[in-house]
């Protein structure tokens, strides 16, 4: 069975030689994050871009960059797009002393705590968004956004997902 596993992975076709993270850059959870892993030893080169900012909608047309700043994504070099739980475990794959938990977090019992994991730090950063302004960039759902830096401004909420809201 482990050989079907590794043949339907098909690593030797599509091997991963690179991986760009997502992030959003506003959020303290997310740079602390973002920081820690680009400390770690890499077997797989992560690259770190600003989701939701005009590199990354550059970079990755296709993908819904509204999305992206909801959850954490990670795109391999040869396209794969790793999504919530998925991404975080593709990306202690990427580094070398985290690459065994990755494995276990692979399996359907460590995907379970992963999931846990995610939701834990998706619950963290809405009470964050929700106790008030804490001085960095605070944005709202309607498009409008305050930087302390530029003052506000307008990014009308985009077309990513296919579905545009009509007045």
């Amino acid at each position: 069975m482990d050989a079907i596993a590794v043949r339907d992975r098909d690593a030797a076709r599509v091997p991963v030689r690179g991986l760009t993270v997502l992030y959003d850059a506003e959020c303290s959870l997310c740079r602390s994050v973002r920081e820690w892993l680009g400390r770690q030893r890499q077997l797989v080169p992560l690259e770190f871009v600003a989701a939701g900012q005009d590199e990354a909608r550059r970079r990755f047309p296709s993908l819904d960059h509204r999305a992206t700043l909801d959850e954490i994504t990670v795109v391999g070099d040869a396209g794969q797009v790793y999504r919530g739980p998925a991404a975080w475990i593709v990306c202690l794959w990427a580094l070398r002393e985290h690459r065994p938990l990755a494995h276990r977090l692979s399996t359907p019992a460590g995907a379970w705590f992963a999931r846990g994991a995610v939701l834990a730090a998706a619950k963290w950063r809405q009470a964050q968004g929700e106790s008030g302004w804490g001085g960095g960039v605070y944005r709202r759902g309607d498009g409008w956004a305050y930087d302390p830096q530029y003052g506000w401004t307008y990014n009308p909420p985009g077309c990513d997902s296919g579905t545009c809201p009509t007045r």
